[in-house]
Protein backbone atom coordinates (compact mmCIF):
# COMPACT_ATOMS: atom_id res chain seq x y z
CA UNK A 1 0.00 0.00 0.00
CA UNK A 2 2.45 2.57 -1.21
CA UNK A 3 0.89 6.12 -0.84
CA UNK A 4 1.16 9.28 0.65
CA UNK A 5 -2.26 8.82 1.79
CA UNK A 6 -0.91 6.12 4.59
CA UNK A 7 0.49 8.80 6.73
CA UNK A 8 -2.40 10.81 7.24
CA UNK A 9 -4.45 10.96 10.60
CA UNK A 10 -7.04 8.76 12.34
CA UNK A 11 -8.81 9.33 15.35
CA UNK A 12 -8.78 6.03 17.62
CA UNK A 13 -11.63 5.65 19.83
CA UNK A 14 -11.80 3.47 22.78
CA UNK A 15 -14.02 0.23 22.88
CA UNK A 16 -16.67 3.05 24.49
CA UNK A 17 -16.41 5.18 21.54
CA UNK A 18 -14.15 7.96 23.84
CA UNK A 19 -11.05 9.05 21.74
CA UNK A 20 -7.82 7.86 22.94
CA UNK A 21 -4.71 8.46 20.38
CA UNK A 22 -3.71 9.62 17.00
CA UNK A 23 -2.69 7.05 14.22
CA UNK A 24 -1.50 6.69 10.81
CA UNK A 25 -3.47 5.15 8.25
CA UNK A 26 -0.60 2.72 7.73
CA UNK A 27 -1.04 1.27 11.53
CA UNK A 28 -4.64 1.80 11.20
CA UNK A 29 -5.15 -1.08 8.24
CA UNK A 30 -2.81 -2.54 10.32
CA UNK A 31 -5.09 -2.84 13.16
CA UNK A 32 -8.19 -3.41 10.72
CA UNK A 33 -6.20 -6.22 8.98
CA UNK A 34 -6.37 -7.97 12.27
CA UNK A 35 -9.52 -7.65 13.71
CA UNK A 36 -8.82 -5.67 15.96
CA UNK A 37 -10.48 -2.69 15.24
CA UNK A 38 -13.34 -1.85 13.20
CA UNK A 39 -13.84 1.24 10.89
CA UNK A 40 -16.40 4.26 12.35
CA UNK A 41 -17.92 6.20 9.71
CA UNK A 42 -20.27 9.15 10.59
CA UNK A 43 -22.59 9.71 8.10
CA UNK A 44 -25.99 12.16 8.48
CA UNK A 45 -25.22 11.67 11.89
CA UNK A 46 -25.53 8.36 11.76
CA UNK A 47 -22.22 5.72 13.04
CA UNK A 48 -21.75 2.68 10.38
CA UNK A 49 -19.29 0.41 12.07
CA UNK A 50 -17.36 -1.82 9.64
CA UNK A 51 -14.44 -4.82 9.66
CA UNK A 52 -11.68 -4.86 7.50
CA UNK A 53 -13.28 -6.71 4.53
CA UNK A 54 -16.98 -4.77 4.46
CA UNK A 55 -14.90 -1.44 5.21
CA UNK A 56 -13.29 -3.05 1.35
CA UNK A 57 -16.45 -3.63 -0.36
CA UNK A 58 -17.91 -0.57 0.60
CA UNK A 59 -15.04 1.70 -0.14
CA UNK A 60 -15.59 -0.15 -4.39
CA UNK A 61 -19.25 0.31 -3.84
CA UNK A 62 -18.71 4.52 -3.02
CA UNK A 63 -15.67 4.79 -6.02
CA UNK A 64 -17.92 3.02 -8.80
CA UNK A 65 -20.90 4.52 -8.09
CA UNK A 66 -19.39 8.15 -7.33
CA UNK A 67 -20.08 8.03 -3.69
CA UNK A 68 -17.39 8.92 -2.79
CA UNK A 69 -16.41 12.21 -0.92
CA UNK A 70 -14.43 14.72 -2.50
CA UNK A 71 -11.41 15.01 0.11
CA UNK A 72 -11.46 11.13 0.34
CA UNK A 73 -7.71 9.55 0.27
CA UNK A 74 -7.26 5.74 -1.38
CA UNK A 75 -5.01 3.47 -0.85
CA UNK A 76 -4.11 1.37 -3.69
CA UNK A 77 -3.08 -2.18 -3.27
CA UNK A 78 -2.43 -4.98 -6.45
CA UNK A 79 -5.79 -5.75 -6.56
CA UNK A 80 -8.06 -3.17 -5.06
CA UNK A 81 -8.39 0.34 -3.70
CA UNK A 82 -9.47 0.65 -0.44
CA UNK A 83 -10.96 4.57 1.36
CA UNK A 84 -8.49 5.66 4.01
CA UNK A 85 -10.73 5.86 7.12
CA UNK A 86 -11.16 8.69 9.12
CA UNK A 87 -12.02 7.21 12.55
CA UNK A 88 -11.37 3.84 13.94
CA UNK A 89 -12.43 1.63 16.91
CA UNK A 90 -10.46 -0.44 19.23
CA UNK A 91 -12.79 -3.87 20.04
CA UNK A 92 -11.19 -4.58 23.38
CA UNK A 93 -9.23 -1.59 24.53
CA UNK A 94 -11.41 -0.01 27.54
CA UNK A 95 -9.00 2.80 28.88
CA UNK A 96 -8.04 5.97 29.00
CA UNK A 97 -5.65 7.91 28.08
CA UNK A 98 -3.03 10.31 30.29
CA UNK A 99 -4.60 13.20 31.15
CA UNK A 100 -1.74 15.48 30.47
CA UNK A 101 -0.43 16.94 27.39
CA UNK A 102 3.12 15.52 27.35
CA UNK A 103 5.56 19.31 26.58
CA UNK A 104 7.57 18.33 23.48
CA UNK A 105 8.33 20.56 20.20
CA UNK A 106 5.70 18.90 18.08
CA UNK A 107 2.91 19.79 21.08
CA UNK A 108 4.45 23.15 21.35
CA UNK A 109 4.89 24.29 18.17
CA UNK A 110 1.02 23.16 17.77
CA UNK A 111 0.35 25.05 20.80
CA UNK A 112 1.69 28.45 19.50
CA UNK A 113 0.23 27.87 16.01
CA UNK A 114 3.88 28.00 14.45
CA UNK A 115 3.91 31.91 15.46
CA UNK A 116 6.72 33.39 16.66
CA UNK A 117 5.10 34.57 20.63
CA UNK A 118 7.05 37.92 20.35
CA UNK A 119 6.99 38.98 16.78
CA UNK A 120 4.01 37.28 16.01
CA UNK A 121 4.36 35.90 12.93
CA UNK A 122 4.30 32.40 11.33
CA UNK A 123 7.34 30.24 10.73
CA UNK A 124 8.45 26.94 9.18
CA UNK A 125 9.24 24.71 12.24
CA UNK A 126 12.30 24.09 10.81
CA UNK A 127 12.66 28.06 11.45
CA UNK A 128 11.58 27.76 15.25
CA UNK A 129 13.32 27.49 17.76
CA UNK A 130 12.28 27.15 21.86
CA UNK A 131 11.98 29.96 24.13
CA UNK A 132 12.31 29.90 28.13
CA UNK A 133 10.54 33.03 28.87
CA UNK A 134 12.33 33.40 32.05
CA UNK A 135 16.34 31.82 31.02
CA UNK A 136 17.06 28.82 32.51
CA UNK A 137 20.23 30.51 33.37
CA UNK A 138 18.13 33.11 35.54
CA UNK A 139 16.51 29.90 37.59
CA UNK A 140 13.63 29.53 34.71
CA UNK A 141 12.16 25.70 34.09
CA UNK A 142 11.10 24.12 31.34
CA UNK A 143 7.60 23.54 31.70
CA UNK A 144 4.31 24.64 29.74
CA UNK A 145 4.27 27.96 31.24
CA UNK A 146 7.55 29.31 30.88
CA UNK A 147 8.50 27.92 27.30
CA UNK A 148 7.31 29.52 23.94
CA UNK A 149 8.24 29.23 20.00
CA UNK A 150 10.26 31.57 18.88
CA UNK A 151 12.09 33.14 16.03
CA UNK A 152 15.67 33.08 14.95
CA UNK A 153 15.66 37.00 15.03
CA UNK A 154 13.78 37.48 18.09
CA UNK A 155 15.57 34.68 19.59
CA UNK A 156 19.19 36.61 19.12
CA UNK A 157 17.31 39.50 20.04
CA UNK A 158 16.18 38.31 23.67
CA UNK A 159 19.49 36.39 24.60
CA UNK A 160 19.76 34.99 28.02
CA UNK A 161 17.29 38.01 29.13
CA UNK A 162 13.80 37.91 30.33
CA UNK A 163 11.07 40.27 28.09
CA UNK A 164 11.24 42.83 30.65
CA UNK A 165 14.77 43.25 30.34
CA UNK A 166 15.15 42.68 26.97
CA UNK A 167 12.12 45.08 26.44
CA UNK A 168 9.82 42.36 24.31
CA UNK A 169 6.11 41.40 25.16
CA UNK A 170 5.00 38.65 24.35
CA UNK A 171 1.27 38.57 22.08
CA UNK A 172 0.16 35.99 24.56
CA UNK A 173 0.90 34.25 27.68
CA UNK A 174 2.32 30.54 27.90
CA UNK A 175 -0.09 28.01 29.07
CA UNK A 176 -0.51 24.18 30.22
CA UNK A 177 -3.20 23.00 27.09
CA UNK A 178 -5.71 21.05 28.31
CA UNK A 179 -6.12 18.78 25.26
CA UNK A 180 -3.42 18.30 22.31
CA UNK A 181 -3.47 21.34 20.48
CA UNK A 182 -3.07 19.25 17.32
CA UNK A 183 -6.18 18.45 16.99
CA UNK A 184 -7.45 21.55 16.93
CA UNK A 185 -5.40 23.03 14.23
CA UNK A 186 -6.76 19.39 11.99
CA UNK A 187 -10.60 20.16 13.30
CA UNK A 188 -10.25 23.27 10.68
CA UNK A 189 -9.45 20.80 7.70
CA UNK A 190 -13.01 19.69 6.58
CA UNK A 191 -11.96 16.56 6.05
CA UNK A 192 -11.44 15.80 10.00
CA UNK A 193 -14.92 17.38 10.70
CA UNK A 194 -16.33 13.56 11.47
CA UNK A 195 -14.16 13.78 14.11
CA UNK A 196 -16.16 16.84 16.16
CA UNK A 197 -18.86 14.00 17.18
CA UNK A 198 -16.09 12.21 19.38
CA UNK A 199 -14.15 15.37 20.30
CA UNK A 200 -17.53 17.44 22.02
CA UNK A 201 -16.80 19.56 25.42
CA UNK A 202 -16.54 16.47 27.11
CA UNK A 203 -13.66 14.93 25.79
CA UNK A 204 -11.30 18.12 25.30
CA UNK A 205 -9.50 17.31 28.47
CA UNK A 206 -8.39 14.43 26.88
CA UNK A 207 -4.63 13.91 25.60
CA UNK A 208 -4.60 12.45 22.31
CA UNK A 209 -0.87 11.78 21.16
Amino acid sequence: MASTSLQASVLVLNRSFAPVNLATVRRAFGLLFKALAEVVEVEDGRLGLYNFQSWQEISEFKKENGLAEEDAEWVSTVSFDVEAPRIIRLLSYDRYPDMRVSLNRRNLFARDENRCQYCGQRFASSELSIDHVIPLSLGGKTTWSNVVCCCTRCNKRKGGRTPKQARMNLIRRAFEPNFNPLIRLKLRRKKYYSWRQFLNEAYWSVTLE
